[in-house]
């Protein structure tokens, strides 16, 4: 830290508060890229597969930036997350039960940001 006159002072203030404003929205920037990796590999892990087509819901998460933000969706098979989250009615009567894994994911996936924003922040 350099000396610093009465005058100056408010300048040096600006200055060191306009570097920690950039350093924590670098990191959390690196933070949102660093959960949303983490949430699209849980989501492909966990993800239902069925024999037939290898997997082809479970491979389709993706990551998408849009101003700052990452959404994380399911590109191929988009159509049925939310019957294969919450179940679904069959044909010929009945339910097929639902199969939990967007919730946990996000769950995992706030929990997991709050921390890492945490750190950046008490950096």
């Amino acid at each position: 830290m350099s000396k610093v006159n009465v005058k100056g002072i408010s300048k040096e203030f600006a200055k060191i508060l306009s570097e920690y404003k950039e350093e924590v929205e670098e990191g959390i920037s690196i933070a949102g890229d660093k959960v949303a990796k983490n949430t699209v590999s849980n989501l492909k892990k966990n993800s239902p597969k069925r024999k037939k087509n290898g997997g082809e819901y479970a491979k389709g998460w993706r990551i998408t930036a849009i101003k700052g933000k990452r959404i994380i969706h399911n590109k191929t098979k988009y159509q049925l997350t939310h019957l294969l989250e919450n179940g679904h009615a069959k044909v010929n009567g009945g339910r097929v039960q639902g199969k939990p894994h967007i919730k946990p994911a996000e769950e995992q996936a706030i929990k997991e940001y709050v921390s890492e924003v945490e750190k950046v922040i008490k950096r």
